[in-house]
């Protein structure tokens, strides 16, 4: 590496192996903090972010049962998350060279060139706003409304009201909770969004209330099924009220959109809400869902600084 390499994207030398690979933006001396998702992996539709929503953030039940969190050690913001959380911190790697360097693992972009080009971390770094919490992969921001709780990665999550679980007190639940992935991260396969919210949400349902924490889904009604405006895009949700065997009932809702980085990759936000006093009101799910948006910086739209 050389002192004169020029200011571009590059693979982030200190990638830990969790999720899809970001780039790092190299400013000619040093690393910086801005991350991306590469826009030619959003493009292919080739995110894979495992069976977790973000990287060691909160790890939710197929990637966003609707309720039943596997684990949640953050001790994140209780009203937004402020940082992206999947940034991992400062390696050896990204402390003694840049792009190019024999001595790190940052030069395997095999283009031979800087991967960003003249393009700058504010044209493309999606910005992780107060009040939101933004899913990097799928490029949008979920609002956070007062007192619940948000984690931004690959993926999002917001939540609200956390007890032990009826049917595995070692487990936590949630009075409510809206969750993002890529479509693709959900192993789901339809092309359009009226086609994949309807094939979601039975597997939502389960995750979010099914065998091993409620008991099962004895009974659902279907409340909605309908085209939706989300983030400036044309989506669509179904959702149903489900009746457990044990403890309090649910209503589920799956929605699907395009995402504004690319049209053919779709998204998918899951949604779990407990019916009891304690628990938010349907209304608080209808404003999240007409507050999403796309997130600032991400795609081709300028941005700033998260």
């Amino acid at each position: 590496m050389t002192q004169t390499s020029p200011p571009g994207w590059h693979p982030d030398p200190g990638y830990t192996g969790f999720g899809p690979r970001q780039e790092r933006w190299w400013d000619g001396t040093q690393w910086t903090d801005h991350l991306r998702v590469p826009p030619a992996a959003a493009r292919s539709r080739r995110i894979r972010i495992g069976a977790g929503i973000t990287a060691a953030v909160v790890v939710l039940a197929a990637v966003g049962g609707g309720v039943y969190l596997l684990n949640d050690d953050s001790g994140g913001s209780n009203d937004s998350a402020s940082s992206p959380s999947a940034s991992p911190s400062p390696g050896p790697d990204r402390q003694r060279g840049g792009p190019g360097d024999s001595g790190g693992n940052g030069g395997d972009r095999g283009d031979g060139g800087s991967s960003g080009g003249s393009e700058s971390p504010e044209q493309n770094q999606p910005e992780i706003e107060k009040g939101y919490a933004t899913d990097l992969a799928s490029g949008i921001s979920i609002p956070v409304p007062d007192g619940w709780k948000g984690e931004s990665g690959m993926g999002a999550g917001v939540t609200t009201g956390s007890y032990a679980c009826p049917g595995d007190t070692d487990e936590k639940c949630v009075l409510g909770g809206v969750f993002s992935a890529p479509a693709e991260a959900l192993k789901l396969t339809t092309r359009t969004a009226k086609a994949t919210a309807e094939k979601d949400i039975e597997a939502n349902a389960e995750a979010s209330y099914g065998e091993k924490i409620y008991g099962g889904i004895t009974s659902h009604e279907e409340l909605k099924s309908e085209a939706v405006t989300v983030a400036g895009q044309q989506g669509y949700r179904v959702r149903w009220k489900v009746v457990t065997k044990n403890g309090d009932d649910g209503y589920v809702e799956s929605l699907a959109f395009p995402s504004p980085l690319a049209k053919d990759m779709l998204v998918v936000v899951r949604s779990g809400f407990d019916i009891n006093a304690k628990a938010p009101a349907l209304s608080v799910l209808d404003d999240m869902t007409k507050g999403i948006k796309a997130a600032s910086g991400g795609g081709s739209g300028g941005g700033t600084d998260a």
